[in-house]
């Protein structure tokens, strides 16, 4: 057969959508000082968004209103019949379907929210869901990468990870997509237990053992003598035995461009991990917004980051390097670690050294005592979630288009679900006594 060639590299975005950028941003901008002058919240994401689109009459002249007239549809005489949505036809209704049987309802899991703290609540993850990631995942660690000792296995199971990748996956369409999550949350949590925490970790050479990690999830290139010096390698320790794993089930899944994302993500990660590491070796603390720079580095956001990966579609790599997804996506992943901080804050105490989390941060360099620190990095947190939820709101309305709607709307139960395990997880956490 003849070599086809290479094909012209195409946009997968509609041209509206795609070119939605400059001005539609813009007037984005807009609406949410608009929106700011209201009293009321912002909506909130996890609430379905209506799927027509309101067309605004002729002649308005916004950029938004011309988008939405773009992706409305041709209107004037004769176009009835060629509109994208159907129109509301009067019938008669059909009959309603037979109600299920009824399923008995999951008793809900221990464990109080930190009080004033905004967030959602969400559903109990599906039971029969939860048991099978678990059973593979404990699988995958002992008999595939052999991943910890023995003595390491109840705070395997404490982790609840099963939990974890069911309640932020709502959408995941089978349990191997949410294998795939669930394999780089573990292996991500090794890297961070066995070179930076609690199980041998330590500031000192650590980016070099977090170099060599990272070259399991982008590989190295090199001369045939070196490479495989190189593949021998990652069989060398747990992280880089888990991270290669993780990384070759990923891919069987994952578009080039949703692999390429998740990398980078990872190196910022590393990059955060490295900061962190600097101010332990100089018993730094450093100002709160620096801690904060870091921690928008050290934090969650390969996970969200590969939300359609796990629900089984891709968000195209043109309009997820938008500067509104990505303020959207660093916001959700700079929430959801503030969580962390705040849940995790007594158990970072009781451990040895200093452990710099914001309320430690925040009461050190606004030399206040440790229950206002606290507070205050509570509506730290919640500011980011406002924001988060505004810009996401705006940036759907904005940009009707299927494939960021459900991203966001994934993202968005991310940030749920990660609520829940760390309220949940009274193996890890406890509240400190402040209220």
């Amino acid at each position: 057969m003849p070599d086809p060639g290479i094909f012209p590299v195409r946009s997968s975005l509609p041209s509206a959508a795609s070119h939605f950028g400059s001005y539609v941003l813009a007037d984005a901008a807009r609406v949410r000082e608009a929106d700011a002058a209201t009293d009321g919240p912002p909506p909130v994401l996890s609430v379905p968004a209506p799927t027509s689109v309101d067309v605004p009459a002729a002649g308005t002249g916004t950029p938004a209103a011309d988008l939405r007239r773009i992706l409305g549809g041709p209107t004037g005489l004769g176009t009835a019949g060629l509109r994208l949505a159907p129109r509301e036809v009067p019938l008669t209704p059909p009959a309603p379907p037979p109600a299920p049987p009824p399923t008995p309802t999951p008793t809900p899991t221990e464990g109080n929210p930190i009080p004033g703290l905004y967030h959602h609540p969400v559903a109990e993850p599906d039971p029969v869901r939860v048991e099978e990631v678990s059973r593979r995942i404990k699988a995958w660690a002992l008999d595939e990468v052999d991943l910890y000792p023995d003595e390491w296995e109840d705070q395997f199971d404490g982790f609840s990870v099963g939990r974890y990748m069911v309640a932020c996956h709502p959408d995941a369409p089978t349990i191997d997509h949410l294998m795939l999550a669930t394999r780089l949350m573990v292996a991500e949590n090794a890297v961070d237990d066995c070179y930076c925490e609690d199980h041998g970790g330590s500031p000192v050479g650590l980016g070099e053992r977090l170099l060599l990690a990272h070259t399991a999830l982008d590989p190295l290139h090199t001369t045939e003598e070196y490479q495989a010096q190189w593949a021998r390698s990652l069989h060398s320790d747990a992280p880089r035995r888990a991270y290669r794993s993780a990384m070759e089930y990923f891919l069987q899944e994952a578009g080039p461009s949703q692999a390429d994302r998740f990398r980078h993500d990872m190196a910022r990660l590393h990059m955060g991990y490295l900061a962190e590491a600097a101010w332990a070796q100089q018993d730094h603390v450093p100002e709160v917004w620096e801690y904060l720079a870091m921690r928008q580095f050290n934090n969650f956001r390969p996970c969200p980051t590969i939300t359609d990966t796990v629900g089984g579609y891709e968000l195209p790599a043109d309009l997820h390097a938008q500067p509104a997804v990505q303020r959207v996506i660093a916001l959700a992943g700079n929430a959801t670690t503030i969580v962390n901080d705040l849940y995790s804050y007594t158990k970072e105490l009781a451990a040895p050294g200093r452990h710099l989390n914001l309320p430690v941060v925040i009461a050190e360099r606004e030399n206040t005592s440790d229950r206002e620190a606290y507070l205050k990095a509570v509506e730290v947190h919640n500011d980011l979630m406002r924001d988060f939820e505004s810009e996401a709101a705006a940036l759907a309305a904005t940009c009707p288009v299927p494939s960021l709607t459900r991203f966001l709307r994934g993202v968005a139960a991310w940030v749920d679900g990660n609520h829940y395990w760390h309220r949940t997880n009274t193996y890890r956490y406890s509240l400190p006594d402040f209220w």
